[in-house]
């Protein structure tokens, strides 16, 4: 019998538009794989906000539009900076033997450029290190400072690759690949209009960032050729998240200082420089730009309020990446869940088609699985809406 290969791919579809749609085909093509796997963020994002639209709904959306299975990256690492982002993810999709690719999205680079890149930056020299802390001494930012750092190394890096942000993110998958010592090989693919953050529409390939700015506003015709006619209808009825903003400042002002100071990336004094503003900036939109700094960038700021309001802190994290977690499978295309649900079934981690089966973790797997559970039903009780109930959807 041949054995099957998963191409995998790291997503937040918030929301699913052409471009997605775009990767997952070319993916499907030329990957050489025999199913789609895709690792998607649940009902909280990187950064570190509620997604637009439910999970399910948009693991639903990626399964019409091609994809095989949709596994939830569990909330710890869905609203952690690159790094663990992207190492939550691929120990999840290194957990199954027949993952073979990786595919993501980039602004340029090829395999090699991406895999020299990674390695650079995975060694670290002492050098580096000591050029990494001048810089963040400056003010940069922790991932720009490492940048800036191994640019300055002598090494014979790609400059894009280290500003572009998604390159950035395709260099952290490919240091996880490393990190978990994978097979798997990197398939980047050049996108296709909008830049990652671009919150100009354009005409058929707008960025995420525009399309749900356009949703928000009611501006619907503007956006009905950047997204599958599915995720139009969806899109059509967004729930109303407004509350989160209130729930998160709530957060930094009810949490203790010393709590915030455990969450990942609260570093420097950086709890106290929240709680204070937050008693004189109760409202989240001003208290956001009022803590951030060019060295405490604004999606960091939102992530470490997101990481107050579900309880995570930088333990929580390290413990997940250390112990065996599981596969939460969102979505699955029936006329392939047999073959490929046995596929996934040979990871060392359990799956996890229903919310009995719960039982089957281990007690570290539990208390992260225990955080997914409560973004869910943080997420329902801001949109209002019941639970899904954690079924996976077979479509």
């Amino acid at each position: 019998m041949k054995k099957m290969k998963i191409c995998g791919i790291i997503c937040e579809y918030n929301p699913f538009h052409n471009g997605h749609a775009y990767l997952i085909e070319k993916a499907k093509r030329d990957s050489g794989c025999d199913a789609l796997v895709c690792v998607m963020s649940g009902n909280f994002t990187q950064r570190g906000e509620p997604a637009v639209l439910d999970k399910y709904v948009r693991a639903r959306h990626a399964v019409l539009a091609g994809a095989d299975a949709v596994i939830e990256l569990p909330a710890a690492f869905a609203v952690s900076p690159a790094e663990i982002f992207a190492k939550g993810a691929v120990k999840l999709l290194a957990s199954v033997p027949a993952f073979s690719v990786l595919a993501f999205g980039c602004e340029s680079g090829d395999r090699e450029s991406f895999l020299m890149t990674a390695q650079t930056l995975s060694a670290e020299s002492k050098e580096m290190r000591s050029s990494i802390r001048e810089k963040l001494k400056s003010g940069m930012s922790l991932i720009r400072a490492r940048h800036e750092a191994a640019k300055q190394s002598g090494d014979a890096l790609t400059p894009a690759l280290l500003s572009s942000p998604n390159n950035v993110l395709g260099v952290e998958y490919q240091k996880a690949l490393l990190f978990f010592e994978s097979t798997a090989s990197a398939m980047p693919v050049l996108r296709r209009g909008g830049a990652h953050a671009d919150k100009t529409l354009q005409k058929d390939f707008s960025s995420a960032t525009a399309i749900r700015a356009a949703a928000k506003e009611g501006k619907l015709r503007a956006i009905r050729k950047n997204v599958p006619p599915f995720v139009f209808e969806d899109l059509k009825s967004l729930p109303d998240l407004s509350a989160y903003k209130k729930i998160a400042v709530y957060a930094a002002l009810s949490r203790p200082a010393e709590e915030l100071k455990n969450i990942l990336d609260c570093t420097e004094g950086l709890e106290n420089r929240i709680k204070a503003l937050a008693k004189s900036n109760p409202d989240y939109d001003a208290l956001i730009p009022k803590v951030t700094t060019k060295r405490y960038i604004s999606s960091r700021i939102r992530r470490i309020l997101a990481a107050a309001v579900l309880g995570i802190d930088g333990d929580l994290i390290k413990r997940g990446l250390k112990n065996k977690l599981y596969l939460n499978v969102l979505a699955i295309k029936k006329e392939s869940s047999d073959a490929l649900l046995s596929e996934l079934s040979r990871s060392e981690f359990p799956l996890l088609l229903r919310r009995s089966d719960e039982k089957l973790l281990s007690a570290r797997a539990a208390e992260c699985y225990a955080k997914d559970l409560l973004a869910e039903d943080v997420y329902a009780f801001l949109s209002g809406k019941q639970a899904h109930g954690g079924k996976t959807l077979f479509l």
